[in-house]
């Protein structure tokens, strides 16, 4: 079978970001299929031109099977929120005129957010007589209204519309997280799957120190508190500084920072005027290199604001932390904080509570038994539950089976 999928904000796992679509996309490949990807060549996360393949590493990236087109996009993805629609429309627009010329696809698959790039493949599914996967990554205009970023009242209703019509279109809808079933059901999607987000456990040596790491970046002799991913509005990294301020007696504690995001510089600055000596900012790195950072850790944090619909998502960040063999600290509630708890696989915080965070970092600097525990259980359950070859293996049953009914 031949999937087309539409993908702004795609990256391989040669570049920062998400890679959830290169690592099914390679399993497709493996299977015999071909995959073509429409991606912007502007980073989603840095809003940098985009790496692309590693030329040091081509056999990562370069997989026969897989083709990725980039399609022209605004690039001032992060200046503002206007820039970020504009940037959105373009590549909506950009990417329907490279799809047309794609042939003999069997199916469409479409991901959200940014959501204007699935009324791309709704329409490239429809005109082609394919069937049209729709993949909900985050529950977009929802998110964005609770954080204040989506507020006018005519788009409000706009993009509400345009969700819901793309829910009661869509051939079959995918979400990553169980706790987004309830969200999407009610404004008009009929066939849902739960293919969770995971970890390709293979990528990661929770036995590795990640001595490279910490000495190519200065870091011998601490204790290392990591957060990897995004620097955003929605990341609530703030509360990381102000804990960091509250752990500046324990001289041997050092909370890093890696990743990029539009709140970035703010954070920076921020951290400078607080004067904190035990905070580092690293930029970015590929996936593919993530492992070496993480090894290098002893805890690692996941946060995000403490808005209630942020209780539904499944973020990747966490279940890589866990198939490192990391402990887990939690700054989230909902379906998240059930599998930290139900692995034993860290410690569960207040969100928005700096004394929460700072409690759990001096808790776990003082307690290596216990992270090593935390960290072996968790790693444990990512390889039951969360394991990336079996959730390919039921992404790629979804889409055959789309292909076939489509045929009779």
């Amino acid at each position: 079978m031949h999937i087309l999928l539409i993908h702004q904000a795609f990256a391989t796992v040669a570049e920062p970001g998400g890679t959830r679509h290169h690592e099914i996309a390679r399993y497709l490949s493996a299977r015999g299929h071909k995959v073509t990807i429409i991606a912007s060549p502007i980073s989603y996360l840095t809003g940098d031109i985009s790496q692309g393949e590693d030329p040091q590493e081509p056999e990562q990236t370069a997989v026969a099977g897989i083709r990725i087109i980039r399609a022209y996009t605004y690039p001032a993805l992060h200046r503002s929120f206007i820039h970020r629609v504009f940037s959105f429309l373009s590549f909506m627009i950009t990417s329907f005129f490279i799809g047309l010329s794609v042939r003999e696809v069997d199916l469409v698959w479409g991901t959200s957010p940014p959501i204007f790039q699935s009324i791309t493949a709704w329409l490239l599914a429809r005109l082609n007589n394919t069937p049209f996967l729709l993949e909900i990554r985050d529950l977009w205009p929802a998110f964005a209204i609770q954080v204040g970023v989506l507020r006018q009242p005519f788009l409000v209703r706009a993009s509400e519309w345009l969700e819901k019509f793309l829910y009661q279109h869509a051939d079959r809808v995918i979400v990553n997280s169980p706790g987004f079933i309830d969200h999407v059901t009610a404004r008009g999607a009929g066939k849902v799957d739960v293919v969770p987000n995971g970890a390709d456990t293979q990528m990661f040596d929770p036995q590795a120190r990640g001595e490279d790491f910490r000495q190519e970046n200065q870091i011998q002799d601490k204790f290392i508190a990591l957060y990897a991913g995004a620097h955003g509005l929605s990341n609530d990294l703030g509360v990381v500084l102000e804990a960091a301020q509250k752990l500046e007696d324990r001289e041997e504690i050092l909370i890093l920072l890696l990743g990029d995001g539009k709140e970035k510089p703010a954070l920076q600055a921020r951290a400078k005027a607080m004067q904190l000596r035990n905070v580092k900012f690293l930029p970015p790195i590929p996936k593919m290199k993530i492992p070496a950072a993480l090894a290098a850790a002893d805890a690692c944090i996941a946060i995000l604001k403490p808005i209630p619909l942020y209780g539904t998502v499944y973020p990747n960040k966490v279940f890589d932390y866990m198939a490192a063999g990391r402990p887990v600290i939690l700054a989230m509630q909902g379906v998240i904080q059930e599998v930290i708890e139900s692995a034993g696989a860290g410690i569960p915080v207040l969100p928005g509570d700096p004394a929460s965070l700072e409690s759990a970092i001096r808790h776990l600097a003082d307690h290596p038994e216990l992270r090593a525990q935390m960290g072996s259980d968790g790693r444990e359950y990512v390889l039951t539950h969360f394991d990336r070859p079996a959730q390919a293996e039921k992404f790629i049953k979804i889409l055959e089976n789309m292909i076939e009914l489509n045929k009779v």
